[in-house]
């Protein structure tokens, strides 16, 4: 099949979360699946083409008139990257900078999704499926219909709408309608109108030929008013056509025993060099060096999706236990303040680097014992995973992906690592005592240990489950 997918973010040119990292997993694993897959994203102001290696395309793509230039990074799934200096080119960030997001995203975005839909054309692509991720392409299944009906590049294309993240809906003033070229008649209910405003992902839930999300589980609670986001009534009207596919992780990137970012790798046979990585992660982070202590590993962005108000109330008992705990992050500055105090407080047991470091976040994974992961929501989550293949045991809250990833320890045989429901303190610290018992029980610890590096988080079976999809879509 050949497919075209377009995202906001593709990983590692840009990327804000998950959503980067599949835009740029997936369309690799579907080429190696024997797929033409033609990535389109935007190229920003952080995206230098000559430190990247970006060609240019001499090929000009029109948008309402209006010329733009491409640049193209060859891969088995080439991503071509869309020139709009005033729109992109002149941002250093995506959605926006310190002061908020910028003002104009209605306008950024629909341009991105018009010069998606202008690439095929321009480049001679024929896709049969356009693939479209989170509200910054929610208008492309409309515009699909509506401007390019004639368009032979695109006869008879499907397109598919991938829900990364329901919180985040791109929702705009309904001014804007005639601004982004857009007919007053798609503003009702039934359409794209959302609390008397205009919504990018209600555009792409109601127009899209299917809609996914990134697993099972998260499929079936945004059917319901908790995590519907105020979208879950028309979500109930689309079920049929909604599907829940576990996002994968790089095992490339993320392979304990190739891993560039350590001292030393390791592997299910042989795990030493967990062991070491341990020692060395503790000195590295100011903790002292002991074996015997459980080391309890949070990366994660500071915000209030993540559960983090429940680990600052459950902190001081943490801490009273015979534990060191190691955070990895940044966001809500209150929350950042609160975690330096608590880490001055007990610089024993605490360590708390503000910021993100790719290297430090490779050595979390592989010298904790446990990763902690208490999620308000998580359509996916990817640090469970990679927890897994690291040896590392994860305790999660059993939601959306969480509860599709971790099996909960029995007490025999059975399990991957630990978790709770109940979105409290004191869930969190009974799901965590359980871990810390069980730790000091060598040989239950290793068989965890053994099951989670055992589970199959790769793309190629995310990758699977996408092209059954695109095939159901088309004609015979």
């Amino acid at each position: 099949m050949e497919i075209l997918f377009v995202a906001s973010e593709v990983a590692p040119w840009s990327k804000t979360g998950g959503l980067g990292d599949v835009s740029a997993s997936l369309p690799r694993a579907l080429a190696e699946r024997g797929h033409a897959v033609t990535v389109v994203t935007p190229r920003y102001g952080t995206i230098d083409p000559a430190r990247h290696g970006l060609q240019p395309i001499h090929r000009a793509v029109r948008v309402r008139g209006e010329a733009t230039t491409l640049w193209v990074k060859k891969d088995r799934a080439p991503v071509y990257f869309l020139e709009h200096e005033q729109l992109f080119g002149s941002r250093r960030g995506l959605y926006g900078d310190s002061g908020g997001d910028y003002a104009d995203n209605a306008e950024r975005f629909a341009w991105l999704a018009r010069a998606a839909l202008a690439l095929p054309s321009a480049l001679g692509l024929r896709p049969r499926i356009v693939h479209l991720n989170d509200w910054q392409t929610g208008l492309v299944p409309f515009l699909l219909r509506q401007e390019h009906a004639e368009d032979f590049a695109l006869a008879g294309a499907r397109t598919v709408f991938t829900i990364h993240n329901l919180a985040y809906q791109g929702v705009f003033p309904k001014a804007i309608v005639p601004s982004l070229g857009l007919p007053w008649g798609v503003f009702r209910y039934e359409e794209m109108e959302f609390h008397d405003q205009l919504s990018f992902m209600k555009a792409g839930l109601v127009f899209a030929d299917a809609l996914t999300t990134v697993s099972p589980t998260y499929a079936k609670e945004i059917l319901g008013p908790e995590a519907g986001c105020g979208l879950d009534l028309l979500l109930r009207r689309r079920e049929k056509d909604l599907t829940g596919i576990l996002n994968g992780i790089d095992t490339h990137d993320w392979d304990p025993a190739s891993d560039h970012h350590l001292v030393a790798p390791y592997s299910r046979e042989d795990l030493a060099g967990k062991a070491r990585g341990k020692a060395l992660l503790q000195r590295e982070l100011g903790l002292p060096v002991n074996p015997g202590v459980p080391l309890v590993a949070l990366i994660t962005r500071i915000a209030d999706q993540k559960g983090l108000d429940l680990v600052l109330a459950a902190l001081p008992e943490l801490l009273a236990a015979d534990v060191q705990v190691a955070l990895l992050g940044s966001g809500r500055t209150d929350w950042e303040d609160a975690f330096r105090a608590a880490a001055a407080g007990r610089p024993d047991r605490m360590s708390v680097r503000i910021g993100f470091d790719e290297g430090l976040a490779h050595r979390m994974e592989a010298g904790a014992d446990i990763f902690l992961m208490p999620s308000l929501f998580e359509p996916c989550g990817l640090n469970q995973m990679y927890s897994l293949r690291y040896g590392t045991v994860p305790v999660v809250r059993a939601v959306g992906g969480l509860e599709d990833t971790v099996e909960d320890y029995d007490g025999a045989s059975g399990g991957t690592g630990f978790k709770f429901r109940d979105y409290t303190p004191q869930a969190l610290l009974l799901a965590m005592r359980r871990a810390l018992e069980t730790f000091r029980d060598r040989n239950a610890w290793r068989g965890l240990v053994e099951r989670g590096m055992t589970q199959d988080f790769s793309w190629a079976r995310s990758a699977a489950g996408y092209e059954a999809l695109y095939r159901r879509l088309l004609p015979t």
